[in-house]
């Protein structure tokens, strides 16, 4: 095979764990008859998940955006910061045709910048996730397509979808790119097998996250 002596160089790294790190948190919901997070979750459901710190004013504290699905049936539900130090959060409105859910903590954290427009397809992007519920890492891969519908996930469905790795407990996680700032949230994997990543991994875009808090509002929800 013949080379022409260079190669596409990848623009993210640890520039852009740095930029987003301190507005991802874990999410961890109580389900019913349990005592503790993490436990008696329902089929098909991770026990834990990812929320991202969003820009909405607050007169205290901070919101969290997360996936719906992750706290929906959730009686307690607390979330985990960079340092380890555990919040109690209070759900504060969700929306199950897009699967996106605000919760309400009363600490306030850095909230993560969104990014001003959409990427191409074949742009470089990582998804800052909980994977498997044992803390955040960070994966990258490219925007594989834009626009995705009729997936079958959600009533509405606007994905960017992405080969970046997700895992079980990423719902809810950020879609980034190179310089950290928000372009969707991640909502599902795509599968025949089992709930495991298969290069074929969908994020809920920010238009649609942008439509589901104006509904909220209609609705008479305040932030």
């Amino acid at each position: 095979m013949m080379s022409s002596g260079s190669a596409a160089v990848a623009d993210h790294g640890p520039q852009t764990w740095q930029a987003a790190r301190q507005s991802i948190l874990l999410v961890e919901p109580t389900w019913p008859g349990y005592a503790r997070p993490g436990f008696g979750a329902p089929p098909g459901v991770a026990p834990a998940g990812t929320g991202i710190v969003y820009p909405l004013r607050a007169g205290s504290g901070s919101y969290i955006l997360t996936a719906a699905h992750v706290v929906a049936k959730a009686v307690n539900i607390e979330v985990v910061d960079a340092e380890g130090s555990r919040y109690q959060a209070r759900l504060h409105s969700i929306d199950q045709r897009r699967d996106v859910a605000v919760l309400h903590v009363d600490q306030v954290f850095s909230p993560i910048t969104l990014a001003d427009r959409d990427l191409p397809i074949g742009s470089h992007v990582c998804a800052l996730v909980n994977a498997f519920g044992i803390g955040i890492s960070f994966t990258c891969g490219v925007v594989s397509a834009t626009g995705r519908s009729n997936v079958g996930f959600n009533e509405i469905e606007d994905f960017v979808q992405t080969d970046a790795a997700v895992n079980p407990g990423a719902s809810g996680g950020a879609l980034v790119r190179a310089d950290g700032q928000l372009v969707g949230m991640i909502d599902g994997i795509f599968t025949k097998e089992a709930d495991i990543d298969a290069g074929v991994n969908f994020a809920v875009s920010l238009p649609i996250i942008e439509q589901s808090l104006d509904a909220m509002r209609v609705d008479g929800v305040q932030f």
